[in-house]
């Protein structure tokens, strides 16, 4: 083992158990997802709703701003607030696609 790796360990293997927990929480919130979508086809609700995608990016940064105090918590809000736009267009677009697999099958 290398002394940059010997070094690097425990901090990569606490990363990769956090990475692990991401991923479990974010097939969750896909599920979620899936459900919304079965949902909004249903009641023939839009898949994106604006208003909706601003309320949980702004949730999500004034939760970091609201747990980590001063400046390093604007700017790790910032980074959360960018995660959380790229996962709501992402789950955005998965909706749109099952809506319309939906609509194509009636």
């Amino acid at each position: 083992m290398t002394k940059v790796h010997e070094i690097m360990k425990p901090y990569r293997d606490r990363i990769d158990a956090l990475d692990d927990k991401i991923v479990d929480l974010l097939i969750e919130r896909i599920g979620v997802v899936r459900e919304v979508a079965k949902t909004k086809s249903f009641h023939n609700i839009p898949a994106v709703i604006e208003e909706r995608i601003v309320e949980v990016i702004d949730r999500t940064g004034d939760r970091v701003e609201a747990t980590i105090k001063g400046e390093q918590g604007e700017d790790d809000a910032d980074r959360i607030r960018e995660i959380y736009a790229l996962i709501v267009v992402i789950c955005c677009d998965l909706e749109e696609e099952l809506m319309k697999d939906s609509k194509s099958k009636k």
